[in-house]
């Protein structure tokens, strides 16, 4: 459990922000938000007409959910699938990187938008409609080989999506693409197989959207006589062009003059009045028709002609409303659709239905839920004041998602040879083509919604693609945290060596020494090492960390206690095996140094003074202080770097988090919350100083190694790892546990006869 915690801590975190913003939001709005569209979906849950202005996908799953509940019921299972979504696309992300922070990123603007809130709250078709979206991404990019039956799903479900909200039908394009060149790109057709492969998934992919289609279309064509998804097409598309349509350009044609509007350019009206208020309107052309051409084909003829005669019109309105969903603050620009159709409103809101809109939204509710409609304005105020505070995704931050995802998908630095490549450009060409589609006909914060879904999943994968932060395979990149101790490796590791030596078989002072495959330069180490310091006896424990070279018969024939663990974990697992193995076995000291000859042994009498004289609890050497030498410049300044870091966090002057040569109390180290199974120093450090324990610097001597090269990774790598654990350790012990809140008091450790020297 407390992996669990540690790893999802942030989804968790923003998950339970998420629920209880529901809850407030559920109890706000009673039984649920009604918008204009609500009501064509409504008066069409009998008949089903696929002619009406929307298609049937939202209808049909409103028929469905309403056979068991009211609107309110209606309104919770919106929210629960809100909830489902962002726990959906936290776990696909996942499956890609080890980082739950990154995960969590993706799931954030789902959990807690208020926008993302507020249309959940609606009866409205964006939340199914998003789901359908997520529903093809999993489809898609679940782990393992993209078979022909996964694609045939995911192109049933964006057919499905297209017929919840007809602008689906753009997805096809990124849909398309994915499946000729996703996981492998043009590699994948240079072999037969490759092209059999790609082949099978192309076609069952397009199969699935073309079958389900087919069939609605089919539907359609036994209502009205032709196939057809919806009957918005016209009218919608007549709405665009009306708004910057030059009437003085038309040609000499009396119908498509009379379509066009009589305001001029500069006095337009919005797309959304030409749409529904004057084409919509039965009254609307009031001159009679000139020729047999209806409405719908002038309409249709009049929007052909001007796309065709003022392209560069048409791409300057449609750039400009799509700039908009990048703004920072979601404000309602020029003739578009008001934004405070959106806010939450600490009133139940009204939307104009007709002369008898009141009674409309009162003999709806008390049809399917036995009460007028109303809201809690003690709640819904709340709402209101958390959306208008920022309680939404920022603009300028969904661009960030999509240049993350762009840069991702065209193969910027590791993303080149990344997986993770051809999920960015699924996610963010999915978003950026829906985007660009609702641009070209409407802007309306409604139609953004959509990408909350989809921008920041293609943007964190675009990011660890290029960054080769995705997941690792077993045994390589960075290793995960370890469990408390004693997890499985220490418990197999400390019964081997019980069995071999004992209950309590070390000496008072103990110098453990973590080794992984140092055969070839223990020896020395372990030859040097003293058998006493001062008067007190001196036992060697050396923890070989699943080396596979022989260290630990080597360590063994040198008269050194040898501790194995069956299983490779890092430094840091080896070391703190070691200070619970030392402090289980009665020691009264433990000292670490290195195996591979870095530090002088005969310094240890110097390092240990101060903890016999009771001056210090924590003794550390310094190479700032005594001398030392580097393998790199970097790391010269590295360990300047750090040590300054490490100074500001505790408030107390530190010259060298990272020097391997110490001693303390056996107690203190095996009391210390150890997880970092690499770069482990600073962790110790930080660790025994938040317990309240008085640590001192020591000047001495580091030397080069004498065999091999560290574990670690290369300077860049080791500075960004040794960063993480340090800031991430003063984060759990200074500020989540209040560190240094009292002073480090030593257990008197028992003296026992059973104690000899190796």
């Amino acid at each position: 459990m407390s992996t669990f915690l540690r790893r999802h801590w942030l989804l968790l975190l923003l998950l339970a922000g998420g629920v209880a913003l529901r809850v407030v939001t559920w109890l706000a709005y009673q039984p649920a938000l009604l918008y204009i569209d609500t009501f064509r979906y409504l008066g069409n849950l009998e008949e089903l007409r696929p002619t009406d202005l929307n298609p049937l996908g939202y209808t049909l799953l409103l028929k469905f959910l309403l056979e068991f509940g009211g609107f309110a019921w209606v309104q919770a299972v919106q929210h629960l699938v809100g909830i489902l979504l962002a726990l959906a696309l936290y776990r696909l992300t996942m499956r890609y990187t080890d980082r739950g922070w990154l995960a969590a990123i993706v799931a954030a603007p789902v959990l807690v938008d208020a926008y993302q809130l507020q249309i959940e709250a609606n009866l409205m078709s964006e939340i199914l409609f998003q789901a359908l979206l997520v529903g093809m991404l999993w489809a898609l990019l679940s782990r393992g080989e993209l078979t022909w039956k996964r694609a045939a799903l995911a192109g049933a479900l964006l057919a499905a999506a297209v017929l919840t909200r007809t602008i689906g039908l753009v997805v096809a394009v990124p849909f398309g693409l994915f499946l000729l060149f996703a996981f492998g790109g043009l590699k994948t057709w240079k072999t037969r197989a490759g092209r059999r492969h790609v082949a099978g998934r192309t076609l069952a992919g397009l199969a699935g959207v073309v079958l389900v289609l087919f069939g609605y279309m089919s539907y359609y064509a036994v209502h009205a006589g032709q196939f057809g998804l919806t009957g918005a097409t016209n009218n919608v598309l007549y709405g665009r062009t009306a708004t910057f349509a030059d009437c003085s350009k038309l040609p000499d044609d009396e119908g498509l003059r009379l379509m066009c509007p009589e305001e001029p350019l500069d006095e337009r009206q919005s797309v959304d009045y030409y749409t529904h208020f004057q084409y919509g309107s039965a009254d609307w052309p009031e001159e009679p028709l000139p020729d047999e051409r209806d409405k719908a084909t002038l309409a249709r003829q009049f929007s052909y002609w001007v796309i065709l005669h003022q392209p560069l019109d048409l791409i300057g309105e449609v750039l400009y409303d799509f700039g908009k969903n990048f703004v920072p603050v979601k404000e309602t620009f020029h003739n578009d659709v008001p934004a405070e159709r959106w806010h939450f409103q600490s009133h139940y809101p009204y939307h104009d239905v007709g002369t008898e809109t009141p009674q409309v939204y009162q003999a709806w509710t008390l049809a399917y839920d036995d009460e007028l409609p109303h809201a809690d304005r003690a709640l819904a105020s709340f709402m209101r004041d958390y959306q208008q505070n920022g309680g939404y995704t920022w603009g300028p931050l969904l661009a960030v998602f999509l240049l993350l995802g762009i840069l991702g998908a065209v193969g910027v630095g590791k993303a080149r040879r990344s997986p993770l490549r051809s999920g960015a450009f699924l996610g963010t060409g999915s978003a950026l083509i829906i985007l660009a589609g609702s641009s070209a006909f409407e802007f309306s914060w409604r139609y953004q919604l959509p990408a909350l879904v989809l921008l920041p999943i293609g943007g964190v994968l675009g990011l660890a693609a290029m960054f080769g932060m995705g997941k690792k395979p077993a045994g390589s990149g960075r290793r995960p945290k370890m469990d408390d101790y004693p997890d499985d490796v220490d418990t197999a590791a400390v019964s081997e060596f019980r069995s071999r030596y004992g209950e309590a078989p070390l000496s008072p002072l103990v110098v453990v020494i973590a080794a992984y495959n140092e055969a070839k330069g223990i020896t020395p180490v372990l030859q040097n090492m003293p058998t006493h310091c001062g008067d007190i006896p001196v036992s060697t424990l050396v923890v070989v960390d699943g080396a596979t070279d022989g260290t630990a018969e080597i360590a063994r024939e040198a008269g050194a206690y040898v501790c194995e663990a069956p299983k490779n974990r890092g430094q840091g697992g080896a070391l703190r095996l070691g200070y619970h193995l030392a402090n289980e076995c009665g020691a009264d000291w433990v000292v670490t140094t290195d195996a591979d000859g870095q530090y002088d042994n005969n310094e240890l009498p110097m390092l240990m003074k101060p903890l016999l004289d009771g001056t210090a609890d924590f003794v550390t050497g310094s190479r700032r202080l005594g001398s030392g030498k580097y393998d790199s410049s970097v790391r010269w300044l590295g360990v300047r770097v750090f040590a300054w870091l490490a100074s500001i966090l505790t408030m107390q002057k530190i010259t060298d988090t990272s020097f391997g040569f110490r001693a303390m109390p056996a107690d203190l180290g095996a009391s210390v919350t150890l997880r970092e199974p690499q770069y482990q120093a600073s962790e110790l450090l930080l660790g025994v100083m938040a317990k309240g324990a008085r640590v001192l610097e020591v000047p001495m001597t580091m030397e080069l190694r004498n065999n091999g090269a560290s574990k670690k990774g290369g300077s860049i790598k080791y500075g960004a790892n040794y960063s993480r654990v340090m800031l991430g350790t003063w984060l759990r012990e200074y500020v989540l546990r209040g560190g240094k809140r009292r002073p480090y008091v030593r257990r008197t450790a028992p003296q026992t006869d059973e104690r000899k020297p190796a």
